[in-house]
């Protein structure tokens, strides 16, 4: 796995998150005072973690606690979903920040292996396996594909290491009926009540490398490196799922640095990134919707359809016309008069 330049990676992705408190998080070269660093914040990192962590610590980060119930939906009082919202952001940049910034020797290699047992989309995956009795799905070319999952993080390393510096921005991201496709992790109140946690789906981990993301209600938000942005749009188009992007208010995640960019600045941004860029973002996303809880979905649908069609209609309708004009009902076991 090529290893991405860090320090550069990480000035690209955030300058740093902070609130009007001066609560921030900072990377290495810009926080200078043990002051500064020790002051109390909605985010702080746990005090289990020192502040250069092994390698197992970095990847416990990544780990969505065993014991967490994803079935439980945060508070919905707007104060707290804000405030939810912004802890949510620092842990996701801080997470970021330290695997970066991780000497070689320490950051995790092929975490996303490690981590797909945790993923939604694997796990359904895993359910439409079990249910596919009638040898419907591609299974073989799917589950060739979660082998080799690593192809994930090379990708993202090789895009990395050829990406330009941006300041983050920040968009919001509906799809069709205000579901979340994406599977980035909810915050408050849902309108289809499927909560999920940080880091329990491929694509809120791959965002992870970019920006930081969440889920609320209705849509989706996503502050980062437009790499993102045209990830998420890369991945709705190819599952053919209806999509709209807006740019987020200047005042919507108080607290966290991002500027608010209308569409001619949107065109500035994407004409930044040479086209072996694109195509590397492109093929990420292609990866991830074809192993998507979406693209598991339809496949299950495909064997419900089956189940409910697994004999020849147009023959047993001629057989009961032979038996009506026979005068006789159709074959029963059960031989209880019907009056």
């Amino acid at each position: 796995m090529t290893q991405p330049n860090s320090e550069q990676h990480f000035a690209a992705l955030a300058p740093a998150a902070h609130d009007s408190s001066d609560h921030a998080i900072s990377s290495d070269k810009a926080t200078t005072s043990d002051e500064h660093t020790n002051k109390d914040s909605v985010y702080r990192k746990p005090s289990s973690f020192t502040a250069a962590p092994d390698k197992a610590e970095l990847v416990q980060r990544f780990l969505v606690p065993v014991a967490i119930d994803q079935n439980v939906a945060a508070p919905d009082t707007q104060g707290s979903v804000a405030e939810q919202r912004l802890a949510l952001y620092r842990d996701q940049h801080e997470r970021t920040r330290l695997l970066y910034l991780a000497p070689a020797n320490v950051r995790p290699t092929y975490l996303v292996q490690t981590l797909k047992t945790q993923f939604a989309e694997y796990q359904q995956f895993t359910l439409a396996k079990q249910l596919d009795k009638r040898g419907l799905l591609e299974v073989e070319s799917i589950e060739r594909l979660w082998q080799q999952l690593h192809v994930v993080d090379d990708i993202i390393a090789d895009i990395v290491s050829n990406m330009p510096a941006q300041q983050p921005a920040g968009w919001q991201l509906t799809a069709q009926d205000g579901h979340n496709p994406l599977r980035l992790p909810t915050i408050g109140k849902l309108k289809h009540g499927k909560p999920i946690v940080d880091q329990a789906s491929l694509n809120s981990y791959v965002l992870g490398h970019f920006g930081v993301s969440s889920f609320t209600y209705d849509r989706g938000y996503y502050i980062g490196h437009v790499i993102g942005y045209l990830f998420s749009c890369y991945f709705c188009a190819h599952l053919s799922i209806s999509y709209g992007v807006a740019p987020l208010g200047e005042q919507v995640v108080e607290g966290y640095d991002y500027a608010s960019l209308e569409t001619p600045y949107m065109v500035r941004l994407l004409q930044g990134l040479d086209g072996y860029c694109k195509k590397r973002v492109y093929q990420l996303a292609v990866i991830c919707a074809r192993l998507s809880v979406y693209a598991s979905d339809k496949r299950i649908e495909k064997m419900l359809i089956a189940e409910v069609n697994d004999f020849d209609k147009k023959l047993q309708q001629q057989h009961l016309e032979v038996l009506l004009l026979q005068g006789m009902m159709p074959e029963s076991q059960d031989s209880t008069p019907l009056f």
